[in-house]
């Protein structure tokens, strides 16, 4: 019986080892619900992948680097985290594609609650995507 190990004695390492497998569980479920975001206007985009960004910087090099070079998310993730900004690209086609599907939301349910809450997240979202400061790339002249 000596040589039965119980995890739960000598506490942090399985604590820290806990930790790191809850936090890399919900990196993947920001990431998920980030993605989501881009083709559902409701669910925020840039909360959820930053949110990613920090679960993965505390429990795994490898998933973090993943996501900042990410084919997609990569760039985005960087200028905001590094400037605290967003390329005027990345702000226009937010806004291209959150308004839009809002009112075919709107028209599919025709409910004047549903509208109006969803007339008040289109302009919560507006107002937060025009407040974040537009990156300019140093490479070139404005």
């Amino acid at each position: 019986m000596s040589d039965w190990h119980n995890p739960f004695q000598g506490g942090d390492c399985f604590i820290s080892t806990l930790k790191r497998y809850l936090l890399i569980a919900a990196g993947i479920l920001c990431v998920v619900l980030g993605s989501i975001g881009i083709i559902m206007p409701v669910l925020p985009t840039t909360p959820f992948l930053l949110l990613a960004a920090y679960c993965f910087i505390r429990s795994s090099d490898r998933l973090h680097h993943w996501l900042i070079h990410h084919r997609i998310f990569g760039a985005y993730i960087y200028h905001y985290l590094e400037y605290r900004a967003v390329k005027k690209s990345a702000k226009i086609t937010a806004l291209v594609l959150l308004w839009p599907s809002l009112f075919i939301s709107m028209m599919i349910i025709r409910r004047s609650l549903v509208t109006v809450l969803l007339l008040m997240i289109g302009t919560a979202v507006t107002w937060h995507i025009m407040s974040l400061r537009t990156y300019q790339d140093p490479g070139k002249e404005s």
